[in-house]
Order: C-alpha cells, then sequence, then structure tokens
C-alpha cells in the first residue's frame, strides 16, 4: 500500500493525494500534517479543538413567538443578528431523532470504502451532490482538515436521484432532517423579517420568494489531527446565503470573531446555531451583519456538524430591501446573485468576508468598507 504523505517523511508535490480527503490520508496511517494543511502562525489557533474563551450565544426560544412575550423576542433576535451575527434557538420543533437519524447516517457515510465516497467527488461547484475535502478545493492554497459531503435539496424532484443511495438510510435521513430545518427555516425568516421593520406586505413578497428558495446541506467531517495546531477544520469566513442553521456535536471547535477575538462556541445540548448570511447582510443594508467564523480541530475525537444553508432562488437578484434605505442610511450594498457568487468562488480564493466586501458601493461613506 502506498503510504500517505508525511508517513515516511517525505512529501509530494502532486494534489492529488489531498484532493482524495482527510479521511483517506487518515486511513493511510498519517502521524503528521503534511505541509499542504500548515497554516500561516499568523492564522493558527494557540490550542487544538476548545482554544480561545467560550460564550454562550445568544438563545432564542422559538416557543414564546407564540405567547404574548413575542415583542421581546423579536428585539432579542435582532440584536442577536446586529452585535453577533450568530444566536442559538431552542423549542424549534425539530426532534432529536431527526437530528440524530441525520448525524448517524452521515457519520456512516464517510467510513464508507473510499472507492464509493469517491463517486461522488466532483470540482463542479453546480454539482446536485459533491464529497469533496478542504473549503474549496479549487482555489485553496492551503487544504483545511476537512471532508464534507453537500446535497442540493431544493428543487427535490431533479436532485434526489442523484444523492447517494449509500448508505441505504441517507435518503430517508437526509430527506427528512431537510424538510424540517426547511420548515424551520421558514419560521425564523419571518421573524428576522418583522425584527428587522418589514411590513406586512413586503415581508410576504420576500417569503414567497424563500419558500423556492436555494437550500444545501453540508455534512462536516472532522476527523481527529495528529497536529491540531498546525491547521483548521475550516479557516475565517462568512457564509454566502440567508441564513445558515446548523447542528454541531458535543465537541467544541466552532470560533466566532467578536470585536477582533475568536470565542469558542459553547456546544449548547439540543439547541441549533443561526447565523446571519452574506444575502441577509446585503438584504439589510449592514444593519445585519453575517461574521467571520472558523473551525479548530482536535487530537482526540472525530467532530461532526451538519449545517443547512438557505437563500432566494438561484436565480434571483439580492438588493437591500427599498424599506431599509432611507436619507440616515442609503444603499450601501450592489445587486448580486448567485451566478457572481459561483464566479467569485471560481476565480479567487476564499478568505474572510472578501465576497460580500466586493459588493459594498464606494461611495464616501462606505470608503472604509473597501
Amino acid at each position: 500500500m502506498e503510504p500517505a504523505p508525511g508517513t515516511d517523511g517525505k512529501e509530494t508535490s502532486s494534489d492529488s493525494w489531498y484532493l482524495k480527503g482527510v479521511v483517506h490520508l487518515c486511513e493511510r496511517g498519517m502521524t503528521t500534517v503534511p505541509a499542504k494543511y500548515v497554516f500561516p502562525a499568523s492564522d493558527r489557533s494557540d490550542g487544538g479543538g476548545a482554544a480561545g474563551p467560550n460564550m454562550e450565544l445568544s438563545i432564542i426560544d422559538l416557543s414564546d413567538l407564540h405567547t404574548p412575550n413575542r415583542t421581546a423576542v423579536l428585539r432579542s433576535l435582532g440584536k442577536a443578528c446586529e452585535e453577533y451575527g450568530f444566536f442559538q434557538v431552542i423549542n424549534h420543533g425539530v426532534s432529536e431523532e431527526v437530528i440524530r437519524d441525520m448525524v448517524d447516517v452521515s457519520k456512516r457515510f464517510f467510513d464508507l470504502p473510499f472507492e464509493e465516497r469517491s463517486r461522488y467527488m466532483s470540482s463542479d461547484l453546480n454539482a446536485p451532490v459533491r464529497c469533496g475535502t478542504s473549503f474549496n478545493q479549487n482555489t485553496d492554497r492551503v487544504f483545511c482538515w476537512r471532508d464534507f459531503l453537500k446535497l442540493t435539496y431544493h428543487p427535490l424532484p431533479l436532485v434526489l436521484p442523484h444523492w447517494p443511495t449509500s448508505p441505504t438510510d441517507l435518503r430517508e435521513g437526509a430527506l427528512s432532517y431537510g424538510r424540517h430545518i426547511r420548515s424551520l427555516f421558514l419560521e425564523l425568516v419571518a421573524a428576522v423579517l418583522e425584527a428587522l421593520g418589514l411590513d406586512s406586505e413586503a415581508a410576504d413578497g420576500v417569503m414567497e420568494e424563500l419558500k423556492d428558495g436555494t437550500q444545501v446541506m453540508v455534512a462536516n467531517f472532522f476527523p481527529p489531527c495528529p497536529e491540531p495546531n498546525r491547521t483548521l477544520g475550516m479557516p475565517p469566513h462568512s457564509d454566502f446565503g440567508f441564513l445558515t442553521l446548523l447542528h454541531q456535536d458535543g465537541v467544541r471547535g466552532l470560533q466566532i470573531q467578536h470585536q477582533g477575538h475568536w470565542l469558542t462556541v459553547e456546544p449548547l445540548a439540543g439547541a441549533l446555531v443561526v447565523n446571519v448570511g452574506d444575502h441577509l447582510e446585503i438584504f439589510s443594508n449592514g444593519r445585519y451583519r453575517s461574521v467571520l467564523h472558523r473551525v479548530l480541530v482536535n487530537p482526540s475525537v472525530v467532530r461532526m456538524s451538519v449545517a443547512s444553508i438557505h437563500s432566494f432562488p438561484a436565480g434571483a437578484v439580492v438588493r437591500p430591501a427599498p424599506q431599509v434605505i432611507n436619507e440616515a442610511n442609503p444603499r450601501r450594498y450592489k445587486d448580486t446573485d448567485f451566478a457572481t457568487f459561483l464566479n467569485h468562488l471560481f476565480t479567487r480564493e476564499s478568505k474572510d468576508k472578501n465576497f460580500v466586501k466586493s459588493r459594498v458601493l464606494l461611495g464616501p461613506e462606505n470608503q472604509e468598507e473597501g
């Protein structure tokens, strides 16, 4: 058996090994982190898995939206979107069984032989199913310690025939999870629009668009890393969509940047993490901000997360809502669409918030954003 890079004291100049994924490298007995995965010292964490001060995100109890406390909940929701760009939701209606089944079947997918997983490997960002590695393997100069399975959920009749058939219950588990998460997203976005101050007519129009919007589910798999201080599970980035709904297991690793510091999000059993995406930042004209976040790895245990990224239909134009623009808050962002985002991914390395920054209008009041 051919040794993995790093197990025999030698490195290879070919990326072919790394494109097979971190799981494949670990299966070959790798005991050091290859140079392809080593981040500059300035970009690394100070320790593996749970470095940095812990923080507890704002907790939004969705059951309170249907009580006299609704106004207070909306106020808390708006504050979380403005100040942190992240919050956690409880009493969200997605059962523990639905979440557990999705996580379990995702783990078993990564346990499949490489030959089975490789059937779904592709560099095509438009593929309805993609098994891959790193953050953006097409442009990453340094790879991160992550393998993933991406499943496009909508429009379901067109994409479902392409989903993996192994494990045999993967489709069933992913269908159930996707359906419940989509319903939760629509409930959340209605509350977000109300907190943003949109009137009912404007909010109804946005809701109609989002009901037919994109949804991509991503199962992230972070194997134990022999040298976690030299690499990252995911580099600093913001999410492109409107909202991302994330299940993270009980293993610490998610960090968000707040006031220049990296803070580790303390997992909360039963809660789902929600974060503002670039499209919501643009739509809100910067009132709600997408926030840089990253993932650390650890030397001892697997970490799993499942993200569901939601936004407008692929052909829609995203622009600031007219209701949030006025003389005191002039328009700050250009129109954008999904094709513009894909072109950005294809042509440059994803770094920090460089996509949403590219959509900022460079008027005098926005020069600091350029």
